[in-house]
């Protein structure tokens, strides 16, 4: 199953019989077999037919809307009425508050604990490699002080907040426990990143600004499994309710963060596949750093091949062998699970 993302400005999508056609003026750059899309990813400036949309939505696929530069703006799915009953279950239990704090202990415990796995893997990577095999520069952790105090720090706030007994302190451990991890991936950039602390609003670095589109696109993907289960995207549990805010995506999003999107970054990294001198200093105080076309290409297609990466999940039946892209729904059906009773707590995917 193919992810078709289109980002040439000013392309149209239509569908031509069974096929899904990309064209820009008359020419055609890309065609795909409909039974073989599962999502289609429109960036910016492209125009889709409203037959082409109805047809997609029609066969379950994902149409999902970002700006130029990655940002969410609107996903396109067909009625999920049929899931009334659980959306229901979801709203009674958050109002009871009775699940949201288990729930939400379980999700930050996985996350630190997915964070604390992905910086011992790099630095095995590091070590065991030695040179970048581009370049033959020689590849480090820059400061090792300061990277086993982060993880010592990590340890502190995971252990803490599997204690904690409300969701304000558990949101101060998390946030803690965050700004040590990053100041673990700090140890491990080269000094031309420029990267100092996670910033998103706007990212100020090319790191951040890369870390800021993995994360866009991770969202898109957990916010999807979330719906296509039928559980309500806005109403969390370890995040706040906002209005527009897709608080329970943002939920389940947390343990992927470092599995898919962080790890990518890190190997795109690493390996040389992307560059700091390749991000645009903009002088725009909204968007100070901008990553081109071909870089935002690499990254997608980099992401594309993570989601297909194979790995054990008990839901994924006889085996228990899926991808990426689909371990994400099996989790979000895990918490389905919890909410209407079937079972009795959340467990967070945890990486070995």
């Amino acid at each position: 199953m193919t992810t078709v993302y289109v980002k040439e400005q000013g392309a149209m999508v239509r569908k031509r019989g069974e096929r899904l056609v990309v064209s820009k003026e008359g020419q055609t750059l890309e065609e795909f077999p409909m039974n073989q899309v599962e999502q289609v990813v429109v960036m910016g400036n492209v125009q889709i037919t409203t037959q082409t949309m109805v047809s997609l939505v029609e066969r379950q696929v994902d149409v999902v809307f970002l700006s130029s530069y990655g940002k969410f703006r609107l996903r396109l799915e067909a009625d999920t009425s049929g899931h009334v009953q659980l959306r229901q279950k979801q709203l009674q239990q958050k109002d009871s508050g009775s699940l949201a704090l288990p729930v939400a202990r379980a999700i930050v415990d996985g996350k630190i604990h997915n964070q604390r796995v992905v910086l011992q893997r790099q630095v095995r990577r590091l070590e065991t490699g030695g040179r970048d095999q581009r370049q033959g520069e020689a590849v480090y952790v820059r400061d090792r002080g300061l990277f086993e105090r982060s993880l010592a720090g990590m340890m502190q706030m995971q252990q803490a907040a599997q204690q904690a007994t409300n969701l304000d302190s558990l949101r101060g451990y998390e946030g803690k426990a965050a700004a040590y991890y990053f100041d673990a991936l700090r140890s491990l950039l080269d000094r031309g990143w420029g990267f100092e602390r996670r910033e998103y609003h706007p990212p100020p670095d090319p790191f951040n600004a890369l870390l800021s589109f993995a994360y866009s696109l991770l969202l898109k993907d957990v916010r999807a499994a979330v719906q296509t289960v039928g559980l309500d995207v806005f109403m969390g549990f370890f995040h706040e309710v906002h209005p527009g805010r897709p608080s329970l995506a943002l939920d389940l999003m947390e343990e992927w963060r470092p599995l898919i999107a962080d790890s990518l970054c890190l190997e795109l990294v690493n390996r040389g596949s992307i560059r700091p001198n390749e991000f645009t200093r903009t002088g725009d105080k909204q968007r100070p750093v901008e990553l081109g076309e071909d870089g935002m290409a690499r990254v997608m297609q980099a992401y594309g091949s993570r989601l297909g990466t194979r790995l054990y999940h008990p839901l994924a039946g006889p085996g228990g062998e899926t991808t990426l892209q689909q371990a994400i729904v099996l989790q979000a059906r895990r918490l389905a699970r919890v909410v209407t009773g079937h079972d009795g707590s959340y467990e967070p995917m945890r990486a070995k």
